[in-house]
């Protein structure tokens, strides 16, 4: 394998962009994360205050919002956009709203994706743009689907429906060439999303990415499902587009396996999941000119393998079939010295009005405390920047 490699210790081109302010509240703000006990406690009652009304919205926003958070509205992100985009790091606006259940809910949700495409086109700053299928659709049609189970009468009227807003999300975004995500959700409710992100590129995809599914490394199956969905894209003749995470829903998975007394559908350890996502990059990279695929990954032995593959087989680090992602807020290390280096990398960022991203805001500081070292590594590299701005 080459021995090319990129420093991401260089605190200095990392959090260039940042002031000592800003990396100050960082510092102290991860410092809080770090903490399970701290975390748990905070999220809850953040989430009972904004429920009974209490008046911590603008403390909310000011801390943990604005950290992970573009703003409450696509305008409010407009700054955040400029900024990444002056380090050559492109953004994909999240419509960061969940858990809603009504027929106007989804089809508000489906026309702020539109919104959020129409604001990408022909805006190089904004590479990409990205939705969740439960934003759209009904969680328990999600369920019957991906079980194969018999709809009745009303639950076809509610699949019909979100085949609808799906291709109408996906249709306008091919009319306009820009590309979109469809986010991975849990396993129970995966097989419908796979089936429709299928459709979707199938119909999509015939002539450049378009449309993205997400594939999920934690699970034992989903190695296997990325080469069989390839093998299916060249038959077929469209290009399979996806993006390779490791996985959101890991406690959620194993609890409900555990529950209701089934095979817990995700690897047995770290380390198993490592093994395959990065097979799974490999395979990608081996099959370039039929693949797009984007590495959204914060392990940095994952982005420094991938680094040196692509160093290895020669293939130029802004190929337009691989991209790199990290979230807004998080492993600016990554995400900046990628850049630096003429890499295509984008961040994550959610936006939507406070409240109804608070559900996100949860799941992220819970997933950060969980992440083995995560924060750690965070706040090393802030305290490391620090102490060599104060030695400037």
């Amino acid at each position: 394998m080459s021995d090319f490699k990129l420093n991401f210790q260089d605190t200095k081109t990392a959090f260039a962009d940042k002031s000592n302010a800003e990396l100050e509240k960082k510092y102290w703000l991860f410092k809080l994360m770090n903490s399970p006990f701290l975390t748990s406690l905070g999220t809850k009652s953040t989430a009972l205050a904004l429920r009974l009304g209490l008046p911590i919205k603008g403390l909310v926003k000011n801390t943990i919002f604005k950290q992970f958070c573009g703003g409450e509205t696509i305008e409010e992100c407009q700054p955040t956009i400029e900024k990444l985009g002056s380090s050559n790091i492109g953004t994909i606006l999240d419509y960061a709203v969940e858990g809603k259940s009504a027929d106007e809910d989804f089809e508000r949700a489906k026309d702020e994706i539109i919104l959020n495409l129409k604001r990408a086109k022909n805006d190089d700053k904004i590479p990409f743009a990205v939705f969740k299928v439960t934003g759209v659709a009904p969680l328990g049609t999600l369920e019957k689907v991906s079980l194969k189970k018999k709809l009745d009468a009303k639950g076809n009227a509610k699949w019909h429906r979100t085949n609808r807003r799906v291709n109408e999300i996906c249709e306008f975004a091919h009319s306009i060439e820009q590309p979109i995500f469809i986010d991975a959700e849990e396993s129970w409710i995966q097989n419908a999303i796979d089936r429709l992100a299928t459709e979707m590129m199938e119909k999509y995809n015939t002539e450049k990415p378009i449309v993205f599914n997400t594939i999920q490394l934690y699970r034992t199956d989903r190695l296997e499902f990325l080469k069989k969905a390839h093998q299916e894209a060249k038959e077929k003749g469209y290009i399979l587009a996806v993006k390779l995470v490791r996985g959101a829903y890991l406690e959620k998975e194993r609890e409900r396996a555990r529950e209701m007394n089934y095979s817990s559908p995700i690897q047995p350890s770290k380390e198993a999941t490592d093994c395959d996502y990065n097979l799974a990059i490999e395979y990608c990279l081996e099959n370039i000119e039929d693949i797009a695929f984007v590495a959204g990954t914060h392990n940095e032995k994952s982005v420094q393998l991938l680094v040196q593959k692509m160093d290895e087989k020669k293939i130029s680090p802004n190929h337009p079939h691989v991209f790199f992602s990290q979230l807004y807020g998080m492993s600016d290390n990554l995400s900046y010295i990628l850049a630096d280096n003429n890499y295509n990398v984008s961040k994550y960022v959610p936006y939507g009005p406070v409240a109804d991203a608070l559900p996100y805001l949860i799941r992220r500081a819970k997933e950060n405390t969980s992440v083995m070292g995560q924060m750690s590594r965070e706040l090393d590299l802030i305290d490391k920047e620090l102490k060599r701005r104060k030695l400037d």
